[in-house]
This record gives C-alpha cells, structure tokens and sequence, in this order.
C-alpha cells in the first residue's frame, strides 16, 4: 500500500447518479478520457452526447485537457473498469455541491498523507481505521477533525494504527484546521456643532462599543477629527461585519437626537495586516500634526474617552 496514494471514500467506485470531480486527460472523437480524483485516479470517460445540450460545434470551447470538471456517474461497470460520465446533466447547483465536498475531501487528504508520511503507516490504512468511521459518524471526515480541535475526548471511539499517529493527527489538525481571527473595520465621520457637541459624540460613541459581545468586541480609535474608526478581532468575519453595521447605527441613531451626522467613509470589511500598517502610519501622521495645531486637544479627549487604546 502506498504513503500517499488512496481514494478518498471507503467505496471503491463511485455509485451511479452521484456527482464527482474529475480531471481531463485526453480529448478523442468519441469523447474525453478523465481521471477520477476523488476515487484514486481510475479512468473515466464523458461521451460525445453527454458533454452538452446543445449542437456541438467546437468540442474545446467545452472542455479542455488539464481541467477539473463536475460530472454525474451515468454507468459503473466494475468488472471492466469502466466508467461513463455526463457533463450536459449537471446543473450549476450541483456543480456547488460538489465541489464543497471535493474541497472538503482534499483537505483532508492533505492532513492524512502528512501523518501517513510522518509516521511511515500506508495511507490507506490511516484512511480505514480513522476517516471513513468518522465520514459515517459526522458526515464528513473534516467536520470531524474540526470538532475534535475543542473535543478531544472524540479519538477515545477512534482505534490508532499506533500512538504515534494519534499524537501527529492532533497536533496537524490543530496547526491546518483552528480558526485564525479576522479584523474587521469601519471607518466613519461623526460631527456634533451643537451646544453639547463633544459630549454627544463621546456618548454616540459609547453606544457603539455597548453593541460589542463576548466574542465579537468593539474598539473605537480616534484618528483625528472628525475621523474615527471601528474595529473588531473576530472568529466570524460575518458576525464581525454585522456587529459593526449595528455599532454604527447606533453612533447615527444618538448623534441624529443630539443634531449631528454620522457619515461612514468605509463600510464594515475584514482587513489585512498592510490595511492596518496603512491605518496606523495615518494615525501617526494625524498626532503629529495634532501636536503641531493649538486648539485640538479638548476634540481629542472623545477618542480617549470612547476607547482609542489598543
């Protein structure tokens, strides 16, 4: 058995009706000539009739050598090996779903092949006794992994080929597979010309950060006025971007009743590390000439107040 050659599931052809990914090796008249990726390479073959609905007048504007391609199984002939396959029956829906699945698959494949050259164990044999019980259990092997990370108590059904490729396993998993935070930011301009103008800033602003929960904090910073910026370090980009979306009408809602605006000059986003190295060198620059400008610093008290330290 091979290190690192194995199909992905525990059968050994696909079923018929099914949808899987293969890989265009060689274009012919009768048709191409595929791989099946998910099932170790065995060959395949998408007739002529069955690459698309309409009349044929270029075979390569529909399918060309070197691609992947979604397919449905049409016949699966076990004792000759062969392999029929439609292109034209597959709706775009379908196309999704499997390459979800696909994705899903090589991830995994990925992890075991690692773990298999690692410890020197046949990557079937790692297939066996641990992905295919766990694809029946959770429905997908990567679910699986993904669960294990915050419960490990799982591997205790799981029977090792030894306990060296227990510990490989866990510890891979938790390098490839434990979510990495994502920073999410907003950028907006408050103003306030009233009476009480610096006082109902630093309360809209407030109310922003009150919109904050246990897993989705919010820091507001002041860049300079009448420029603030709303962030937060998140599992979620969505419930990240949401958390800020409501972080900003509440600035609008409060500043509006106090006869303000709240005008936002960059929509709630997930940003990367040189958007941040941009936003700090800005706020650098802010201070400087914030030092050099007499009359700022009571304006300069609301990001304080409102939360501007890291």
């Amino acid at each position: 058995m091979s290190l690192t050659n194995c199909r992905y599931y525990e059968e050994k052809y696909p079923e018929v009706d099914s949808y899987v990914m293969v890989n265009v090796k060689q274009i012919a008249e009768m048709g191409a000539y595929v791989k099946l990726l998910e099932y170790d390479n065995i060959d395949g073959m998408i007739l002529l009739s069955e690459l698309s609905r309409r009349r044929i007048r270029s075979i390569q504007k529909l399918i060309r050598v070197g691609r992947n391609e979604v397919v449905v199984v049409l016949r699966v002939d076990k004792e000759k090996g062969y392999i029929d396959l439609s292109k034209r029956r597959v709706s775009a829906e379908d196309v999704v779903k499997c390459e979800e699945r696909f994705n899903k698959s090589k991830m995994v494949h990925s992890i075991l092949r690692h773990v298999a050259e690692k410890t020197k164990i046949p990557l079937e044999d790692l297939y066996s006794s641990i992905s295919w019980p766990l694809m029946k259990k959770f429905g997908h092997t990567v679910d699986a992994f993904k669960y294990s990370i915050t419960n490990p108590d799982m591997w205790d059904e799981i029977t090792f080929p030894n306990e060296a490729v227990k510990e490989e396993l866990m510890t891979y998993i938790g390098k490839r597979l434990t979510p990495q935070p994502t920073k999410v930011r907003a950028d907006v301009e408050v103003t306030c010309f009233g009476y009480d103008g610096i006082d109902a800033i630093k309360d809209a602003l407030r109310a922003a950060e009150a919109k904050q929960t246990a897993e989705t904090p919010v820091k507001v910073k002041l860049v300079s006025p009448p420029l603030y910026v709303l962030t937060s370090q998140c599992l979620s980009k969505e419930s990240g971007i949401a958390v800020l979306e409501s972080a900003i009408q509440a600035i609008d809602e409060n500043i509006k009743a106090a006869g303000g605006v709240c005008a936002i000059k960059m929509a709630p986003k997930a940003v990367t590390e040189s958007d941040d190295a941009e936003l700090k060198k800005l706020m650098e620059e802010k201070a400087l000439e914030n030092m050099e400008v007499s009359g700022d610093e009571s304006e300069g008290e609301v990001g304080d107040v409102a939360g501007t330290d890291e």
